[in-house]
């Protein structure tokens, strides 16, 4: 009997996080990705990761501040039928050009909390530690809390529930006098999840009114929202905000019950921002690595490797997510929390965005996502496209070449390389350097396959050509503080560099 055929080798999967926190508030927004999805797909986007866009508690909203999880921009709510980001009919009108183009959608889930409710209430509560949830530092008594969410624009449909004081664990404003503070809700069955992450005692409040999953008709109708959303929109997944801060039970819950309803398959990325690896592979733990989890100590890393001058490439992947639990992680630069001026600014200088993007586009570990603000621009400043302009570049070169085997050349602090071999379908390989100190090259082996080749830099960034020697061995060379990815220079595809890719969204050049 003959032997079968080997299984193709499946194309590389790229995220890409498809919005900054500063996009203008011009309800255009699902208009622009509409549009854009086919130029993401040809430089290798297969999913893309959606803003938070159900109704936010006024028009300019990103999403964070949440009011209504079934009002999508369907609804006269909160000053405005659409979301900052566009209407209902918009978004539906993106979900059919994804599918159309094979882009699987992940939407932005926020379930610890809600703000803007219609009307307050009073309830009993008690004051807690700013710095220590845990420890109470009033006596029990009354507050005025907006507490009551009753959806008048959309009455019932979708769903019939009504939030009221009893929905909640805590709140973090009193009307009656003005005061803000952290208000733990006293009551039966009240109290803080106790599983969450330990953060300040207990992390289970976070902001606005907290979202208290022990009560039953809380549970139910965020459980009934999952496959609701998800049919409505064909989504292949979520990405699913502060996961420390909102019941463990409720969250393994809410994904068993999407998962049978919607199927296996359905995708998962928490945000659990943190800079202990430990503590992060604790929670895949707990959730049986169901999941998926950002690498913020891999972006903290680079962060460090950016600012410190000289610094030892070869610690990148110390004491992160992407080194512990490679399955489990989502590779990051760059996102709308740690972009400038942002709750947990992360600063990444721009000689480093390269590196750090050929890090995790080009390697085998890891699921990269890159950053709308990183290969659009961002607005505030403005900030620029990074990457001179190639992030579209080295996301191309991860679709076409970044496959097979992997061997690390790490002998110097300042120059690194790396090199895939390729696979029997996709046999072309590439061999990446970079240098954070001044011009560097290496010599590493692509393979005696391919000796005799002439190899190029996909970026244009290094000059010349490197022929592959007798023993599949050649000398590759990266500008000072910079990056080169080479490639044989007719290789399957290359003729697709440079992508000139248009960064021109917002249509200032039309």
């Amino acid at each position: 009997m003959g032997g079968q055929d080997p299984q193709p080798t499946r194309e590389n999967a790229t995220m890409f996080q498809a919005y900054e926190w500063n996009v203008p508030a011009d309800s255009q927004h699902w208009r622009r990705l509409t549009e854009a999805i086919p130029k993401l797909k040809a430089v290798g986007i297969d999913s893309l990761w959606l803003p938070p866009g159900c109704k936010a508690s006024n028009p300019e909203g990103v999403g964070y501040d949440i009011y209504d999880l079934y009002d999508l921009g369907e609804f006269e709510q909160k000053g405005k039928r659409g979301t900052k980001w566009g209407t209902k009919e918009e978004l539906l009108e993106l979900c059919r050009v994804a599918k159309e183009n094979g882009v699987g959608l992940y939407w932005d889930a926020v379930l610890n909390h809600k703000a803007g409710a219609d009307r307050t209430e009073r309830c009993r509560v008690v004051e807690v530690d700013d710095n220590d949830r845990t420890k109470e530092v009033s006596e029990p008594y009354e507050i005025e809390g907006w507490l009551g969410f009753d959806f008048p624009g959309r009455g019932d449909k979708y769903s019939s529930m009504k939030y009221h004081w009893e929905h909640f664990s805590g709140t973090d404003f009193n009307q009656e006098n003005e005061r803000k503070a952290i208000y733990k809700i006293v009551g039966d069955n009240k109290g803080w999840s106790q599983s969450v992450a330990n953060e300040q005692g207990n992390a289970d409040f976070m902001m606005f009114a907290d979202v208290d999953y022990s009560h039953p008709e809380v549970e139910a109708d965020v459980k009934n929202w999952g496959p609701w959303i998800t049919k409505e929109l064909g989504l292949s997944g979520f990405r699913l905000d502060a996961v420390q801060h909102f019941s463990e039970r409720f969250t393994n819950a809410w994904v068993d019950n999407l998962r049978e309803q919607c199927g296996p398959d359905m995708f998962i990325v928490g945000e659990y921002w943190s800079g202990d690896p430990q503590a992060m592979t604790t929670w895949l733990d707990a959730m049986d690595h169901r999941f998926s989890l950002y690498d913020s100590p891999l972006l903290n890393n680079f962060s460090r490797l950016s600012t410190t001058e000289a610094a030892d490439l070869r610690t990148v992947f110390d004491n992160t997510l992407v080194q512990l639990a490679p399955v489990n992680a989502v590779t990051v630069v760059m996102n709308h929390d740690t972009q400038p001026g942002q709750t947990v600014a992360t600063p990444i200088e721009a000689f480093f965005k390269p590196l750090a993007y050929a890090l995790i586009l080009l390697r085998r570990e890891g699921y990269p996502c890159a950053f709308y603000g990183d290969l659009y621009g961002m607005q505030k400043g403005p900030e620029p496209p990074s990457c001179g302009g190639k992030l579209a570049d080295l996301m191309l070169a991860r679709k076409l070449y970044a496959y097979g085997e992997q061997d690390d050349y790490w002998d110097n602090a300042n120059c690194v390389g790396f090199v895939r071999r390729g696979t029997w379908d996709r046999p072309a390989g590439l061999a990446c350097v970079m240098s954070n100190k001044g011009y560097g090259e290496i010599r590493m082996a692509v393979g005696d396959l391919h000796k005799g080749e002439r190899w190029t830099d996909v970026l244009g960034w290094e000059d010349g050509e490197v022929e592959i020697d007798e023993e599949g061995y050649g000398v590759f060379k990266c500008p000072g503080v910079s990056v080169a990815v080479w490639v044989k220079k007719d290789a399957e595809g290359r003729d697709k560099f440079p992508t000139n890719f248009d960064a021109d969204i917002y249509g200032k050049g039309k």
